[in-house]
């Protein structure tokens, strides 16, 4: 049986050329979609399945698909026959993305007649003329009453469509098909120029002890196709894949009443990354920019912390600069976790924060962008630098013992101009084998080459802390 197709599909081609003859070839367009399902991933890459009710007529035929994204990659197309894989084949497969332009479409008539309208606005008539089109070479040149004109006036008007050149991409198949019964056909492909990414709003209460969380999915089609009606999954996560050779490059209200946090999507764990379903169905069409909601959650405690980092380089070799003054950047931190009524794996974005004014007029006080972060994970946003709160340094002391082994002394100065008391973490990060000789507040160690004072400012003082520190260079 499978000898005979073989030699059926021969002797067609003989019959009718490089494609079949053009009663047989058949044409299923969106208008036979039983339903479709996107599955967008972070990095510009969808996964559609896409479902048609289709009736084929027994033996080997031509049929184009139509209606699928021009940025499809045509080597991941995969198509199967959901209640009749025994009898339904593919022979052969193209993509056709030879798409009409003006050119083309003359390019298509060259050594044919056309007809040429020229119309005079002045004399209010117009001129119809037979031409025979020569060559669309930089410029078209016609055949007119045996004489030959570098281009012509006028609009020119093509008979009809030909049938080598399609209006919008498809897939070609070669089938063989042995049954009378419609074929509920699924075919699946990756598509690129497709993709999301999460955008998160934080307000927070006038302690910046708490704040309410709302999560946005932004999802961005420019895959060139609409997807209507669509079962809808975001995949987060570093997908890999594989580098292209250089000769495959061408184909291709903020806070929620509930006190624990609602997601819009469902989460499930998905291989090593997570998934995220819509849950309905929803059109997303060509060129368009939709935003879903993600979650929203609100009584999420948080912490606010005022930070000062030091240089390693700073502890060995001097430093003549007086009063060098240090930003005081500040953080919000918070625990993804279900006590904290969050708990559901979070996906990379920005997230910006808001607070309250006296005027009870919310007001945007910075952004910073998270990773993709599990559940029970902390979150850690730079949200700025402390207008009121100044930091200076300066050294008060450098020795070079030996040629890698060094002792210089510090003095940092905090200034609070607050209404009411800080708490500011000063983070030295050393190098070498380092020893700390004197300080005059407490510090930690945080690993091997990082200390961190916590040091308590009242509001409208100054405190100075003081430390010697030994740098032996290995």
């Amino acid at each position: 049986m499978r000898i005979f197709s073989f030699f059926l599909v021969v002797a067609l081609f003989l019959v009718c050329g490089t494609t079949l003859c053009a009663e047989e070839v058949l044409k299923s367009t969106i208008d036979d979609q039983a339903s479709v399902e996107v599955t967008v991933y972070n990095n510009n890459l969808g996964l559609v399945k896409d479902t048609r009710n289709i009736n084929l007529p027994v033996g080997v035929g031509e049929l184009r698909f139509m209606d699928v994204a021009s940025s499809i990659m045509p080597v991941t197309v995969h198509i199967k026959s959901l209640n009749q894989s025994n009898e339904f084949f593919i022979l052969e497969q193209n993509y056709e993305y030879d798409l009409m332009d003006q050119n083309k479409l003359l390019d298509k008539y060259v050594g044919k007649k056309i007809k040429l309208i020229d119309a005079n606005k002045y004399q209010d008539r117009k001129d119809i003329i037979e031409a025979e089109l020569l060559s669309n070479n930089k410029g078209q040149i016609y055949r007119i009453d045996n004489e030959i004109y570098l281009g012509h006036p006028g609009y020119k008007v093509l008979p009809e469509i030909p049938e080598n050149l399609i209006a919008k991409p498809t897939l070609m198949w070669l089938y063989e098909n042995s049954t009378n019964s419609p074929h509920n056909i699924e075919v699946s492909y990756l598509t690129n120029n497709i993709g999301w990414k999460a955008d998160y709003v934080l307000v927070l209460n006038q302690d910046d002890s708490e704040g309410g969380l709302s999560g946005w999915v932004t999802l961005n089609n420019r895959s060139g196709t609409t997807y209507k009606d669509a079962k809808l999954k975001l995949v987060a996560g570093e997908v890999h894949r594989a580098p292209q050779a250089p000769d495959e490059m061408h184909y291709e209200g903020m806070l929620a009443s509930a006190s624990r946090s609602k997601s819009r999507f469902e989460e499930k764990s998905f291989f090593e990354y997570h998934i995220y379903d819509l849950g309905r169905r929803t059109t997303i069409k060509d060129n368009q920019t939709k935003q879903i909601s993600l979650l929203e959650a609100s009584d999420i405690k948080t912490e606010k912390e005022l930070l000062v980092y030091g240089v390693k380089t700073w502890y060995t070799r001097q430093y003549r600069e007086d009063n060098l003054k240090q930003p005081v950047n500040v953080y919000i931190k918070f625990k993804n976790e279900k006590k904290n009524n969050l708990g559901m794996p979070l996906p990379a974005g920005i997230m910006r924060l808001y607070k309250e004014d006296d005027e009870k007029s919310l007001q945007f006080i910075g952004e910073d962008r998270i990773e993709h972060t599990p559940k029970d994970e902390e979150i850690r946003l730079k949200i700025g630098e402390a207008f009121d709160v100044v930091c200076e340094r300066v050294q008060t002391d450098y020795k070079q013992i030996t040629t890698r082994l060094h002792e210089t002394e510090w003095e940092v100065t905090l200034r609070n101009h607050k209404e009411e008391d800080v708490v500011v973490g000063i983070i030295e990060l050393l190098y070498g084998n380092w020893k700390v000789i004197n300080n005059t507040h407490q510090y930690q160690k945080k690993d091997a080459f990082t200390i961190r004072f916590d040091v308590k400012v009242p509001k409208d003082e100054e405190v100075k802390v003081k430390y010697r520190i030994r740098v032996g260079l290995e």
